[in-house]
Parts: structure tokens; sequence; C-alpha cells
């Protein structure tokens, strides 16, 4: 039997050279030549702005991207003020037109200041801006019916005025193959007047729920249609859709009976040149209709019992599915199981090839209940945090989803301890 330790990192090796970019690809040291060659998409700028982000983990710039100009592109005022010639420092100048953002300005005469709104273009013949606040009006629009202002008399050239290309020069790379396309770096892209980027298409994930009692989306009709007959609704792949969503991977959704047959030809169907890795949940265990284990083990899917409590029984391995070797990794059908499964075996490799941190938000804090535990098992447990204490949600049955759905966090019981009492510390994991 496998520790967690030793299956995570099972899973770790099977799945991660298989996704976009291959082995770290995706991760904020992901290399270049990694990225390059990914597979890639060519996405709008403003697309990305709206669908990436710390939720779903950033996208990948699969080439570096050149800005098509300067950084800003032409000097502008970092203040509201007055535009100037330096050398007019110490005297009286007669005002002109003012400069609004967005317009471009005539030469500055000689002898003249023109007022300047921050982020507008500085004219030809300015080098300089002082402030508003330091004339006798103090402040706009009053000053605009000055007639003539003072200019300060330490005044030097370049003052308050950003100078095009400072930020960065044209031609250089606003963000580099390999790097994750964060809000800074859209902005940037924004900026420059970059509409689309290549980037490095996300994960595609085939999630399987097996068993002949699952209904179709569409077959609930009423709570009684469940209650009074032996059918269930696919919580496993609404579930892990949603949970592979958070660290942004694709997925489609396959519901398959009791039937080896069958099943391999709807792994068939749905794989085909689209998925990078297969996950089901079920038939993996001991009954007599195990489906996975009938279909997968004689092609190369190893069944592993892990030392965990929910999620002992695990499998994974390289399977031919439609025609080539793709990663397969399955999950207990119990749908709490196959959550903490999720959370503790994949979820960390997928979050850090979406640029996220690999593991959750942890702490260790003390219990404020008793409860028992397997002591030659890993107990995960539901949980939620009270004044600093760690609350159980729920008992510890795989089938108890409301519970989990109820906990912000799980609670890990270690192996070696069949007993908690209040006041035992805990390690929790931040699940929301």
């Amino acid at each position: 039997m496998r520790t967690i330790g030793q299956h995570r990192e099972a899973v770790q090796a099977l799945v991660e050279p298989a996704l976009p970019g291959g082995r770290g690809a995706g991760s904020g040291s992901a290399s270049a030549s990694a990225s390059a060659s990914a597979p890639v998409e060519t996405v709008s700028v403003v697309d990305l702005a709206v669908a990436s982000g710390a939720g779903r983990g950033y996208r990948v710039l699969a080439t570096a991207v050149p800005a098509p100009t300067p950084l800003p592109a032409f000097n502008n005022s970092q203040m509201d003020g007055f535009a100037v010639r330096a050398a007019d420092a110490g005297t009286t100048l007669r005002v002109v037109a003012p400069i609004p953002a967005g317009l471009v300005p005539p030469p500055l005469e000689p002898g003249t200041a023109a007022p300047i709104m921050t982020g507008a273009r500085i004219p030809d013949g300015a080098d300089a801006v002082f402030p508003v606040e330091s004339t006798p009006a103090g402040a706009f629009p009053a000053a605009l019916d000055a007639d003539v202002v003072p200019v300060p008399d330490d005044l030097a050239a370049g003052t308050f005025v950003r100078v095009a290309g400072s930020d960065l020069r044209a031609g250089a790379a606003i963000a580099r193959a390999g790097q994750p396309v964060t809000p800074a770096v859209l902005g940037a892209l924004a900026g420059a007047g970059v509409a689309t980027v290549d980037v490095v298409r996300r994960p595609r994930v085939i999630v399987v729920s097996t068993g002949s009692e699952l209904l179709d989306d569409g077959g609930v009709g009423t709570a009684g249609d469940l209650r009074d007959g032996a059918a269930i609704g696919d919580a496993n792949g609404v579930a892990l859709s949603a949970a592979f969503a958070e660290v942004g991977v694709e997925t489609r959704r396959v519901r398959v009976p009791d039937d080896a047959e069958r099943f391999v030809d709807a792994l068939d169907q749905a794989v085909g040149e689209w998925a990078d890795v297969v996950l089901t949940t079920g038939g993996i265990s001991a009954g007599a209709y195990e489906v996975v284990r009938q279909a997968l083990e004689p092609r190369g899917l190893q069944v592993t019992p892990v030392a965990m409590q929910p999620g002992g029984p695990q499998a994974l391995g390289s399977v031919v599915i439609a025609g080539r070797p793709v990663p397969v990794v399955a999950f207990p059908g119990n749908p709490v199981s196959a959550l903490v499964s999720f959370e503790v075996f994949l979820r960390p490799v997928l979050a850090r090839a979406a640029g996220l941190p690999g593991a959750r938000p942890s702490d260790d804090l003390p219990s404020a209940d008793t409860a028992t535990s397997p002591a030659g098992k890993h107990q995960v447990r539901r949980g939620t945090i009270v004044d600093g204490r760690v609350q159980f949600v729920g008992g510890p049955s795989s089938h108890l989803l409301w519970h989990y759905a109820e906990a912000t966090h799980l609670v890990h019981v270690p192996v070696g301890t069949s007993q908690v009492d209040p006041g035992d510390v805990l390690t929790v994991w931040s699940i929301r």
C-alpha cells in the first residue's frame, strides 16, 4: 500500500509531461523552449483579461511579444500643470490654450506656458512641467482663467515629463515566451496597442463518470425520480469539472455504464486527439462490476491502494486510447473520495501548470472536537474554523457531499493517530 506522498509523486510523474508545454510549462519558471514546443492558441488581449485571473491561473505566452511602439509612446505630462521651456524658469509667461489628454498640441511658442493635464502630450518646444498647485490660482479650472503665470525659479528640464520609451523601447519584448499573462502584462500589451497574442493551450481532461445508475444531465425530473428509483445524478462529473475549471483546465464529461466494451468505445470517441489526460471515477474497487479495472487494467492501468481515508482505492497508468498512449488517473466513485483525491493528488500538479501555488493555504490549529481515525491511514476530514479552533463538519464517510459543501477546510489526521482530542493540533487546508 502506497503512502499519500508516494502516490502524489506517481501522479505528478505521469501527468506533468502530458500537459501542454511539457514538464513545468505554465509555471512562473517555464522556459521559452518549453512554451515554444507547446500547442498554441491565438487569443485576444481583451478575452484574456476577462477569462484569466488568479482564480483560474494565468495563461502563458507561447512566444515573445515585441512592443510595436515605445512605452509611453510619446512624451507626456506626469502632472496637471503648465508645459514650458525650462530656460524660462523664474520668468512670467503668457498663458495659451490648454492641452487635454488625447490632443496633439501645436508647438509651444517662445514666451508662453500651456496648461496641460496628466497624460497629455508634451508640445514640441516644451521640456518641463510645473504643477498647477504652485501657481497663484492653485488649481484647475481656476488657473485656466489666468492671462499670465509665474514659472518656478528652480525648474529644470525634464521635470514631471514622462519620456517616450522610458518604460520600454520600441521592439523590446513586452513579455517573454513562458511568462504568465498577469494583469500588469495585459495592461502593458493593451497600452502598446497589441490586440492578440499566442498563448499555450490550456490542459484538456476527459472526466469519466462510471455506473449504469447515472442519469443523463437532462434525466432528473423531480426529487421522486431519485428517491423512488435506483438512479443517481452525476455529482462526480459536475463537481470535478468545476474543480478543474478553478485551475484553468478545460474538460469534457463522459458518462458510461458498467459495461467494459461500451466503456472502451466511449473512451476512444471522447479522447480522440483532444484530451491530454483522462480522469475516471468509480469502477476500481473489489465489486463485481468494476468497469475501469475490467477495461483498463489489461491495458496497463495499475490499481494501487493508498493509505488514505477517504480515497483509498486509486489507480493510474499510461493507457493506449484512440490509438495513442494517454495518462489515466482513476479515483474512487464516492463523491467525497473523488474530491479529496483531486485535492491531494491531481490539483497540485495542475495548479502549478496554471501558474498557481501547488499547495492550498495551510495552517496548524488545535481541534475543538473529539474524533477517531484508523491508525494505519491518513484521514482527511472536512471542517471549519471557529475562534481559531478546528470543528469537524460531518463524519468521515465518503458519501457526505453536503457536509463537504458546508466545510471551509480539509482537516488532516496523520498516519499513526487513532484518537483526536480537543486541543490536539491538526494541519488544515483552506478550500474556499
